[in-house]
């Protein structure tokens, strides 16, 4: 051997065994198995914080009960008022000595309400029946010249025939009595004018009593005695117009805005249930007298007209009230169930009567078409394809699909 073998055998002696050993290479497995774990639960807690498919919140379906029990297809609102009412007003501008009237009394048709100063027309009632009475005496005197005519010109014919007159004096004669006859004309027509310059000052002074144009309840009392009222606007805010208004109650009836959308399921003589804001538990039965032939631009409704079947003295003027219009009877004469109701942002609506929900399945929705019912504050009526208990999402439409997977947010 060697003296260059030698030194490679003593180097390979005095080098390091840097290789691992069993206790390194099974240290560094631990290390890298909690690596992939710490990677594997952060995965998984990204995805529980961060969950896919659309985000909504859930509706479940109920039962409708209540008013859809009643057969209600629509609900709206509106007012009691009255067809016939009138604020009361004088003919005349004078000042009021009486009022016989307070809010809340009952009035007959042609009951005296107040009455006005007439002193003034009274002394033009005493003028008009002094010129009448001078223009019947001058009728009378003209009556008498005229008679006493006649029958100088009857003298003065039969003595022209034996020739004691001349034709001159029966020509004067006759003069006379045509000259009368035409006055006598003119006094009568000055005596049909001074009657109705009395007709006229009678009139005048009926017009100082003001009497109720029919029967009904004084609601408004609007003068005092001692105030000046007028049939117009004068004297700025020291005349008044108006002396109070009355209303017939046997003429209430109810005025509801149904939603354009709505009005195809109103039509005339529809039976219809209304309760008044102040007697929620009271049902007043009612039907519709008419739909209005025109919409409101301004709020996309329709006017409707209701009568009432009852009446009673708790129903009062410009009361709120809700109205139920009912659905037709069945053959039997059992109405259409009811169905179930949904809050309204949970539908789609796709026409005046359809719409469209997504059903929760799991994670998952389905779309289905609705037949819709009755509007009732934000609570939709479903009368078809949905039953009670199913959960149905609510969020934006534009991102519901059928089938599309879905997370729930409380």
């Amino acid at each position: 051997m060697s003296s260059q073998d030698d030194k490679s055998a003593l180097l390979q002696q005095l080098r390091i065994d840097r290789s691992p050993g069993p206790e390194a290479r099974g240290y560094g497995l631990r290390w890298l198995a909690a690596g992939l774990g710490a990677l594997l639960l952060a995965a998984l807690l990204w995805f529980w914080l961060h969950p896919s498919g659309v985000a909504v919140r859930i509706a479940v379906a109920q039962a409708a009960a209540a008013d859809a029990a009643t057969g209600s297809i629509l609900d709206a609102s509106g007012y009691v008022v009255a067809r016939r009412q009138a604020t009361v007003a004088s003919k005349i501008t004078a000042r009021m000595v009486a009022l016989y009237i307070e809010e809340g009394d009952h009035v007959a048709a042609g009951q005296t309400i107040a009455k006005l100063d007439d002193t003034n027309i009274r002394a033009s009632l005493e003028q008009a029946r002094a010129q009448l009475d001078f223009a019947r005496a001058g009728l009378e005197e003209t009556q008498v010249n005229l008679a006493n005519a006649e029958r100088d010109y009857a003298r003065q014919t039969r003595l022209l025939v034996d020739h004691f007159v001349s034709q001159a004096a029966v020509d004067t004669s006759q003069t006379t009595l045509d000259g009368l006859r035409a006055q006598l004309g003119t006094q009568r027509r000055n005596v049909q004018v001074a009657e109705r310059g009395v007709n006229v000052a009678e009139r005048n002074l009926d017009d100082t009593v003001i009497r109720a144009p029919f029967a009904g309840v004084v609601t408004v009392k609007a003068a005092q005695p001692g105030e000046i009222v007028s049939p117009i606007s004068a004297g700025g805010g020291f005349t008044r117009t108006g002396i109070g208004t009355i209303v017939d109650m046997d003429s209430l009836e109810i005025q509801v805005d149904v939603n354009e959308n709505f009005i195809n399921r109103v039509r005339p003589e529809q039976r219809a249930t209304a309760r008044l804001n102040a007697y929620p538990d009271w049902q007043i039965p009612a039907h519709v007298i008419a739909v209005i032939p025109t919409a409101d631009r301004s709020k996309g409704t329709v006017l409707v007209r209701i009568g009432l079947d009852q009446k009673d003295p708790r129903i009062l003027p410009e009361m709120g009230v809700r109205v139920a219009f009912l659905g037709a009877q069945s053959p039997d004469g059992a109405r259409q169930a009811p169905g179930v109701t949904l809050p309204g942002n949970a539908v789609e609506a796709t026409g005046s009567a359809t719409g469209t929900v997504f059903v929760v399945h799991d994670s998952t929705l389905e779309r289905r078409a609705v037949r819709l019912g009755s509007a009732s504050g934000d609570r939709l009526t479903v009368a078809a394809g949905l039953a009670a208990g199913e959960r149905v999402a609510v969020g934006n439409f534009a991102d519901l699909k059928d089938g599309a997977r879905i997370r729930i947010e409380p």
